[in-house]
């Protein structure tokens, strides 16, 4: 395989990974005309699978795929041992039916077990091409090709990736709910009158206290005043006498 095609189904099934949750081993149903394609052009089947798909394979076929090449006889004895080598796939359907419509209706309308279809029919092709994320594969000339994804697969993967921007339904709710938080009138808080600034206010001097006179000092006083009491009386009884000698001295001459 070249390396440009390889790189190209790298990426393919890289989109059917992330978009659509396929996994390896990657589970391919296989129809009964797959089978005789493979072994009528010697192809090693799950070899070529695993190289187209980029990664492991699980090969499956159908009962009902069976009974097709059961119906073949001997011609397509080397497909129907093939086929036995795969995994069975249930597909529930007691009287076989055409394997077309068999793989259809395992695949159903959305594809839920995320098959892979390795098919030779091109109606059968067609018809899933209807249905989203269906990796079709087929054998043109000897070589395995797998085809591009689908209208109906890429429209839905672009739907997944604008549903993926857009927010969710939990993060709506709480953008709602910040808008009305912030959208709500904030209540002024009421202001009262201003107090002078204690900068420029000067700090009140503490009042002198009057000293209160001691017991000492009022002992002293006292005594001071009855020290001026007593020379006083001394100095008033000193001039009695000296008049009442005056008087004495006056009478006699």
């Amino acid at each position: 395989m070249r390396h440009k095609r390889a790189k190209a189904y790298r990426k393919l099934m890289a989109l059917y990974a992330m978009t659509y949750g396929f996994r390896q081993p990657y589970q391919v149903l296989v129809d009964a005309d797959m089978c005789s394609e493979a072994t009528a052009t010697k192809m090693d089947l799950v070899k070529h699978l695993g190289i187209v798909l980029q990664g492991t394979v699980k090969p499956m076929i159908t009962q009902c795929c069976i009974v097709e090449l059961y119906k073949l006889g001997k011609p397509a004895q080397e497909a129907t041992d093939l086929a036995k080598t795969f995994e069975r796939r249930k597909c529930n359907h007691r009287e076989a039916i055409p394997g077309n419509e068999c793989l259809e209706s395992v695949v159903g309308p959305t594809n839920k077990h995320r098959y892979v279809i390795a098919s030779q029919s091109q109606p059968l092709r067609a018809k899933l091409r209807a249905i989203p994320a269906v990796p079709l594969v087929h054998v043109s000339r000897s070589v395995m090709i797998l085809e591009p994804p689908s209208d109906e697969t890429l429209r839905q993967k672009e739907e997944a990736e604008t549903k993926a921007m857009l927010p969710t339904a939990t993060e709506v709710k709480q953008a709602n709910t910040q808008d009305s938080t912030t959208d709500a009138p904030k209540k002024k808080k009421r202001k009262g009158p201003k107090g002078p600034n204690p900068l420029s206010v000067k700090k009140k001097k503490p009042k002198a206290q009057p000293s209160q006179p001691n017991a000492g000092s009022k002992a002293n006083t006292g005594e001071k005043r009855k020290r001026d009491e007593g020379t006083a009386g001394d100095d008033s009884v000193e001039r009695k006498r000296r008049r009442k000698e005056g008087e004495d001295v006056s009478s006699h001459s």
